[in-house]
């Protein structure tokens, strides 16, 4: 009997261990390759700080150069040459910025050259909060945590000459400059230049920092880059010159390769830790952040602390039923979509003001980091239904960004616009919100913005440059915004300002702005113009108002940009009409030749899973009575083949959470397929119970169950709020008063 008690918990020891909180299913190593562009380090929900370990430079500058194989993060799992930990980073963006303020420990003789001092690693390990790994190099064990402005950093010296660096020039932005000063033994602080995103030259902007170390060091000093001599008279070459040492300066030191170094004599074993604090206000508030986040508080307590806010964040949904595997892509995706935006503000509430040079204050949370093209579509949502107060202040921030500058934000970073991607997306977001219910809001000075976007004259636009013709003719033709028709975008251009524009018909009904509505629900259904009986799809205009010729509907599927068409072909947008589907299916000729052609894009692999304009395509068929089986079909197959519990387990960039968020939605079984309009599609679920714990502040009825009671791959019937439900498509009113929706 005892020998068969021993086996049994032998056996039970060797099982992986189940995980018993929902934090515990988060794998940040998940899109951490396959240009997903996300890391595996250590952040909290809509955190400003991050810590992120730096493996994309290395000792040949060609192997992991970060532009040579397109690098937008700092982090790629492949490699394995790391430089530092970057503080304050961007997660699933498509252009290389932020990752600066490189910490790294070192051993024996002291290099500060990147090329040298980096160190090849192994035993990483990473859990929401916590990050930690060995570098081979010297023997030194790391580990890093958060707090909402500030880090912690963990090294464990072997015995002998050891050292502490902060490389103030090198990182993932293409914006160069810095400073360091010394204010004691143990404590530095300076700033460092960020911008140029995605080439936008002025959006610039500084980042300050306050950094302390927690053991006096026997010696410490700067490190400046010097230009060396090419041969040619008066030339320098700065890309190889050498790095001088200021071991006696002690006053600040700036320029484009500039550093600190602290020397300490380490017994075996010995920790020493590593504070920062960041403000994108001043080196007094990074201070003052510093100390507010961290009081007295040990390593230890900080990753508690870390573990703890996520796990409140990511409780707000419950799952049961699934495999291991199904709740790890869950869990993951959910904390993927929850780290941004991020806040803004300092402790003391203050933060820049957008395109201007002062700063503002605020009781609530300002946000930042506003990727609206990618998140308008889903990521907001999520946060109207499960976050309601964070998306409020969300909303908040962008009608103070219109205050502060006469605009809302496209592309926001940090305080400036950097005019990336298309359309007019802030509209969208908050029509969505209003019409859900959260109006705690300045909705006029809202609806005034979005009335000025939509109808100023192109030179006057900063939102819409190339709205002239679309307000004159309905569309926009190749030539007005490039003049190069192989880099114009005009289709695309104007696909995004019918859906905003029909999410501000829908706002302006609903404030009983009736001729507002008219007029640009009106607006929203110029695509027609675009349509090409000739290919069933949507074709570029020329200025002759005559269509381009030749013409490739599959051009640009490679993420090239085809003539009229951003990163994807005429099929990844043809059925990016999300607002009048039935209408697009009576130009194609009716019902059965819009599924037939829509079946037709997944059979043909011609969907991208990868980018925006296509994602919401699998829930379009539910709106055909008797082809909702196809919905069903696709999204269980897009999900079991796209997204898994591996590094390269999702499709592409993650898009600061956007196809984090897309799994998110598909596998708890419904998806706001319109943007600005308040409905949902639905689909099988992949577990047999998800339970979203709702706000009763702003949801009364309280949370939402959806079962799942078959085994089957198709629904046969549903009901909601003990009610058949036969439609597939409900509004948001309906999924939140019904409360329970059950699938069989």
């Amino acid at each position: 009997m005892k020998f068969k008690t021993l086996l049994s918990l032998l056996l039970l020891a060797a099982l992986p261990a189940m995980a018993e909180r929902n934090v515990d299913y988060v794998d940040p190593f998940i899109g951490t390759t396959n240009f997903s562009v996300c890391n595996p380090g250590t952040v909290l929900p809509h955190g400003l700080m991050s810590v992120v370990p730096f493996n994309v430079m290395g000792s040949d500058l060609n192997q992991y150069d970060k532009d040579a194989r397109w690098w937008s993060a700092p982090y790629e799992y492949n490699n394995k040459f790391f430089t530092g930990f970057a503080h304050v980073t961007l997660s699933g963006v498509g252009c290389p910025e932020l990752g600066t303020l490189l910490t790294m420990p070192t051993t024996g003789k002291l290099d500060v050259d990147y090329h040298n001092y980096g160190s090849e690693y192994t035993g990483e390990k990473a859990s929401p909060g916590y990050y930690a790994v060995k570098l081979k190099k010297y023997g030194i064990d790391c580990e890093v945590t958060s707090t909402l402005r500030s880090s912690r950093e963990r090294y464990t010296f072997p015995k002998g000459e050891g050292h502490i660096l902060l490389n103030v020039g090198s990182g993932l932005t293409n914006e160069v400059g810095g400073m360091v000063r010394r204010v004691s033994e143990s404590e530095i602080e300076g700033y460092r230049l960020l911008g140029n995103f995605c080439y936008t030259a002025q959006a610039v902007f500084p980042m300050y920092f306050v950094m302390r170390v927690n053991k006096t060091p026997k010696s410490s000093g700067y490190w400046k880059k010097q230009p060396k001599m090419t041969g040619v008279e008066g030339q320098w070459d700065k890309d190889n010159g050498r790095y001088k040492l200021y071991t006696s300066y002690s006053r600040e030191l700036a320029g484009d390769e500039v550093g600190y170094y602290f020397d300490f004599d380490c017994a075996d074993g010995e920790q020493i830790e590593v504070s920062m604090g960041v403000s994108f206000v001043s080196i007094a508030n990074a201070r003052q952040n510093l100390e507010a986040e961290q009081p007295s508080l040990s390593f230890d307590d900080i990753r508690a602390k870390a573990v703890e806010a996520w796990s409140q964040c990511l409780d707000r949904i419950t799952v049961e039923g699934g495999t291991e595997t199904q709740r790890r892509v869950f869990y993951t995706a959910l904390y993927h979509s929850q780290i941004h935006p991020s806040i803004l503000q300092d402790v003391n509430g203050q933060y820049p003001l957008m395109e201007n040079g002062g700063n503002g204050k605020t009781a609530t949370n300002r946000y930042t980091v506003f990727s609206l093209w990618d998140t308008y579509r889903n990521v907001h949502q999520l946060e109207t239904l499960l976050y309601p107060d964070r998306q409020l202040d969300m909303v908040r921030s962008m009608v103070d960004m219109y205050r502060e500058w006469g605009w809302m934000p496209k592309w926001e970073l940090f305080g400036r616009e950097t005019w990336t991607m298309e359309g007019d997306p802030a509209i969208p977001v908050i029509a969505d919100t209003y019409l859900k219910g959260l109006r705690d809001f300045d909705i006029n000075a809202a609806y005034t913005a979005f009335v000025k976007s939509a109808t100023t004259p192109s030179k006057d636009n900063k939102m819409r440059p190339d709205i002239d013709p679309y307000l004159q003719r309905g569309y926009i033709p190749l030539g007005e915004y490039a003049a190069d028709e192989s880099g114009d975008n005009s289709v695309s251009h104007a696909l995004e300002y019918y859906v905003a524009d029909n999410a501000l018909a829908n706002l302006a009904d609903a404030l009983g702005k009736k001729a507002d509505a008219a007029r640009f629900r009106k607006q929203s259904l110029g695509y027609r113009h675009y349509y090409s009986k000739e290919f069933g799809t949507l074709r570029p205009i020329k200025a002759d108002g005559k269509f381009l010729t030749p013409f490739d509907p599959k051009a640009g599927a490679d993420f090239s940009n085809a003539p009229g068409f951003h990163e994807g072909s005429a099929w990844n947008y043809t059925f990016y009409v999300p607002h009048d589907v039935k209408g697009l299916a009576k130009l194609m000729g009716g019902s059965k030749k819009f599924v037939d052609r829509l079946q037709m894009m997944f059979d043909q692999k011609l969907y991208d899973p990868a980018n925006e304009p296509d994602i919401a395509y699998p829930y379009l068929f539910c709106q055909f009575p008797g082809e909702e089986w196809r919905t069903q079909k696709e999204v269980t197959r897009l999900l079991n083949r796209y997204f898994t519990d591996k590094p390269d387990g999702i499709p592409g960039n993650d898009d600061t959470g956007t196809m984090s968020t897309w799994a998110l939605f598909s596998m708890m079984g419904f998806y706001p397929d319109c943007p600005g309009s308040p409905y949902y599609s639905l689909t099988m679920p992949a577990f047999d119970k998800v339970t979203l714990h709702l706000d009763r502040k702003y949801y009364p009825q309280g949370d939402i169950v959806i079962e799942r009671q078959t085994k089957a791959d198709r629904i046969h019937s549903m009901t909601l709020g003990g009610k058949p439900l036969s439609k597939y498509r409900i509004s948001h009113d309906e999924l939140v008063k019904g409360g329970h929706l059950v699938i069989r």
